[in-house]
């Protein structure tokens, strides 16, 4: 135990976030808060930091103070064995959070607790010494780690009071079950006398009535809390929600309350917010202090949230409305995060530092990709790089969708499946592509939102809008990006060589004329897979070219870089190239960056995505920390991301500024790390390291030059390939002369 302590203490605390002393921050102007006493909300640790480790754990408790704001609350839920030696766990039940069934299986038992018959190892058919010595704690949560269970003992409430947090909670849940057994909570806490304990709640009334006095005496801030509505309180048998009526009542025997965040902003039947409660006022107006509870990174929230844990807590303390007084959290550093870095964050703030937020179809998290609603999200979202992968219709329109397969875009599955095909070239299995319908068809489609994790996780995004929107061709796109308020555009080529050669498109045609009609006074990156693709732009120095790398690669040889600046300015290069992973926890960091660096390369990382799934557990399931981790960590110059927003509050807030002295920063986490807190038997096998990226694997064949389709195209064949309006004028000439030399040499002929 001692060791896991020591080694977190010196790695992942110093690398996840970085409290510094009130002395040396620099001052920043004073946040007006909306609570109760105009002060910060607090964060309030449930169990430590519950969600990465077992709740209440010392490495739990000691991550939680580390990585999180200086006025952290450490909350502990105070469960009594048979000869009354307090703990903290959650459940009065042990088999779902310890090891208990499997060391004592024939020790389940049945109990009435609060009106419920519970079946199940409880606390206090159990001394402390078979508590403490034999028992070791799990995860209970199956999404969250489970390398850590049974390695990590259970924690007394003195244990958690030695580490000594700027705060401590006591929450008292099943007094009257206790009490019924002849054990008291209250007789405990008053053994302690109330040493270091700053809140006590409960959500019984009988209780916080009985130790009030004593509370007051100590200085102790006494807490109701509120259960489900139509659950009855103990003490007066009336529902949570008839108490709820008479808040004045409360103000007699507590100075706050504890709701779950679902009193406050409710949601409907579709998952999205309703109007907020006046719950929050009104308590106020009581004099009573406000903290919702029930959040955690890793459980479902509204879509309103696009799977933003911080845009979550910003809904609660930064709306214009009221602000709640705290947060009880299973992930305290996100919780800190969200009020010291990114509330009352304005707009128009400049972002720190000169990496690239680039989008990826748009903000298609929010909306279906590379729709016009998809781009307009983006630019609110103060993306500074808006994307375009050009697509070919039959009749050679280029527009915009991720793919030249449109059943993951578009509703095309519903009315033109009997035109799906195998195209190897593009990809293993049957689509309907964009090159065998004409642009009138396509239009006739609907896009459709992709929601990367919906049949890993049931991962739906927007739903509301997953047909939102509008396709865009090129030239529209590019119109729309020059009267928008973004440094440039990223224009991704796919499938060059065989549209020109089977299809008779000319798609990098497509896309020089349509930049050299656009005039766009923008910054132009043009993406490609195929170095030849990019060879064709090495004319148009004021182009930036981008070579895409679309497998893993653990190191980029010299010889390589030589080759990719040949032809590319910059790499898009995958995450898992820049931090190798294993089971969900990031096991190395490779030299990519660095070696493409000393080339004079930029390196631009893909794809950021905001759903805890993607998320490694070293990032706290925080597309936040990952940012922080491949921008400050990594030094890469862009993110690709599907959520522009919130990689541009990270940028904009002060928190990405290691630089800064302030209370607190968002510091990249340690590959390896948080997996070495882990017994060696535990951790998962060492994978192979990925390969390096071989100069031959850079280098394309030229592309074919455009097939004339002409002839077969009269019989029902392909059209021919897309010409602008300058190469049409400039066919029309070369025809005219060739008109001209015929008729010269008929007359010569004649003349002979």
């Amino acid at each position: 135990m001692l060791r896991f302590v020591i080694f977190f203490s010196f790695h992942i605390y110093s690398c996840v976030a970085a409290p510094k002393t009130p002395s040396a921050a620099a001052a920043a102007p004073a946040k007006k808060w909306l609570t109760l006493n105009g002060k910060e909300p607090g964060v309030v640790a449930r169990g430590g930091f519950s969600g990465l480790f077992p709740e209440s754990c010392a490495t739990a408790n000691d991550l939680a103070i580390s990585s999180s704001s200086p006025g952290l609350t450490m909350l502990c839920n105070l469960q009594l064995t048979k000869d009354g030696v307090g703990f903290c766990l959650s459940d009065i039940r042990l088999d779902n959070a310890t090891t208990i069934s499997t060391l004592l299986p024939k020790g389940q038992k049945t109990y009435k607790v609060n009106g419920q018959t519970l079946k199940g190892w409880f606390a206090l058919d159990y001394s402390a010494d078979t508590i403490f010595s034999n028992v070791s704690l799990v995860q209970n949560i199956y999404s969250r780690p489970s390398i850590f269970d049974g390695q990590m003992a259970i924690a007394a409430v003195e244990d958690v009071l030695d580490a000594k947090p700027p705060k401590f909670w006591l929450s008292v849940q099943y007094d009257a079950f206790y009490m019924e057994h002849k054990l008291s909570p209250a007789e405990y806490i008053r053994s302690l006398r109330f040493r270091g304990i700053n809140v006590i709640s409960s959500p019984e009334i009988g209780f916080l009535k009985s130790i009030g006095k004593d509370a007051r005496r100590a200085k102790t801030k006494l807490i109701f809390e509120f259960k489900d509505p139509e659950a009855n309180e103990p003490t007066t048998n009336k529902k949570y929600s008839e108490i709820l009526l008479n808040l004045a009542a409360i103000k007699s025997f507590a100075t706050g309350i504890i709701i779950p965040k679902d009193y406050i902003w409710t949601v409907d039947s579709a998952n999205y917010l309703k109007p907020a409660s006046t719950i929050v006022t009104d308590a106020h107006k009581a004099g009573l202090e406000v903290y919702a509870s029930g959040f955690a990174n890793d459980f479902r929230t509204s879509y309103n949230y696009s799977y933003d844990p911080s845009a979550e807590y910003l809904q609660f303390v930064d709306n214009g409305q009221f602000s709640v007084d705290g947060f009880i959290t299973d992930f305290p550093p996100t919780a800190s995060q969200s009020i010291t870095c990114f509330s009352h964050q304005k707009r128009n703030l400049p972002k720190i530092g000169n990496t690239l937020v680039i989008t990826h179809n748009g903000a298609s998290g929010d909306y279906p990709g590379c729709t016009d609603m998809a781009y307009q999200k983006a630019v609110d979202d103060g993306a500074d790089v808006i994307d375009c992968s050009v697509q070919m219709s039959k009749d050679g329109i280029a527009f915009c969708l991720d793919s030249a397969d449109l059943i993951p875009t578009t509703t095309a599955t519903t009315t033109l499946m009997s035109r799906a095909t195998s195209v190897p070239e593009i990809q293993p299995k049957n689509g309907i592509f964009s090159f065998d319908l004409t642009w009138a068809e396509i239009q006739s489609l609907k896009p459709q939102i992709q929601s990367p994790f919906l049949a890993k996780g049931g991962f739906q995004r927007n739903p509301v809008n997953k047909n939102a929107g509008k396709f865009m061709t090129l030239v529209d796109f590019l119109k729309f990006s020059k009267a928008k308020a973004v440094t440039g555009v990223l224009i991704n080529i796919q499938n060059a060589a065989y549209l020109a050669s089977k299809k008779g498109l000319g798609i990098v045609d497509a896309v020089k004329s349509a930049l050299t009609d656009s005039k766009l006074d923008r910054k132009v990156f043009i993406q490609s897979d195929d170095s030849s693709v990019l060879d064709s732009f090495k004319d148009v120095p004021q182009y930036s070219r981008v070579l895409s790398i679309d497998k893993e690669i653990g190191d980029a040889p010299k010889p390589t870089i030589e080759e990719i600046k040949k032809h590319a300015d910059a790499v898009n290069i995958l995450r898992s190239s820049l931090v190798t992973i294993s089971q969900s926890f990031a096991t190395g960091k490779t030299k990519v960056v660095e070696e493409m660096h000393k080339g004079n390369i930029s390196v631009y990382v893909s794809v950021m995505r905001n759903e805890y799934l993607s998320i490694t557990f070293d990032y706290f399931s925080d597309p936040t920390v990952e940012l922080a981790t491949f921008i400050a960590g990594n030094g890469v110059d862009g993110v690709i991301t599907e959520f522009p927003a919130t990689a541009t509050r990270y940028l904009r807030s002060a928190c990405s500024d290691l630089d800064r002295e302030q209370p607190f920063a968002i510091l990249p986490a340690e590959a390896g790390a948080l997996l070495s807190v882990a017994a060696k038997e535990a951790q998962p096998p060492a994978s192979a390291p990925n390969p390096p990226l071989d100069a031959k694997d850079v280098i394309d064949p030229p592309l074919p030059p455009v097939a004339n389709l002409a002839t077969k195209n009269s019989s029902g064949g392909a059209p021919p390939a897309s010409r602008s309006s300058r190469t049409i004028a400039t066919t029309a000439n070369l025809s005219l002369s060739f008109m001209a030399m015929l008729a010269l040499g008929l007359l010569l002929c004649a003349g002979a």
